[in-house]
């Protein structure tokens, strides 16, 4: 029988003063069978980071043709697409194809330079790709933070990030490799 997904909830407080965005969110969150709560926390961040109005998780893990959050304009177009681990070049050349904008929160300190090394040439010539590699002090501090019902707050401030839940403060650091 298929494990099916856990389910989380998350009230989120979005206080981003480099965007002037001020939002509270309600969210729920699915965590696949074979996701980890660190890939469950940072793609909050990544909805945190980039929240709109129109952006939403999508299926995720459980669909191939979609990211694990997207932003779509009322004519169904796809503004921004968000991915999350180490995606085949492939798939990222497919989605800035359909995507105005692809981020990847690239993550997993062991795989990700083998991963960056081998698609270099190949993600330099994708123009609307941004690639950010978050380290895996980054991912586990979140990870300490993950409960079934949260309370969390982002905050952004002269390109500094926090989430915190109101008793730990984790800093979210990354590098630019594109």
């Amino acid at each position: 029988m298929a494990q099916k997904a856990t389910i989380f909830k998350a009230d989120l407080s979005i206080a981003d003063m480099d965007r002037h965005y001020y939002a509270d969110h309600t969210l729920t969150l699915a965590l696949h069978p074979s996701e980890t709560h660190a890939r469950l926390m940072l793609r909050l961040v990544a909805f945190a980071l980039h929240a709109s109005a129109d952006l939403s998780f999508t299926r995720g893990l459980a669909a191939d043709d979609e990211p694990d959050i997207w932003q779509k304009s009322l004519t169904d177009e796809i503004e921004l697409w968000i991915e999350l681990g180490l995606p085949d070049e492939r798939r990222l050349r497919k989605a800035a194809g359909r995507a105005k904008q692809v981020v990847v929160y690239a993550y997993g300190d062991r795989g990700l330079d083998v991963w960056w090394t081998k698609s270099t040439k190949e993600f330099n010539r994708i123009d609307n790709l941004r690639i950010l590699a978050v380290p895996d002090a980054t991912t586990s501090a979140l990870e300490s933070l993950i409960e079934r019902t949260m309370t969390l707050s982002l905050t952004v401030q002269d390109s500094d990030i926090w989430l915190s839940n109101g008793i730990t403060q984790v800093p979210i650091s990354w590098r630019v490799l594109k």
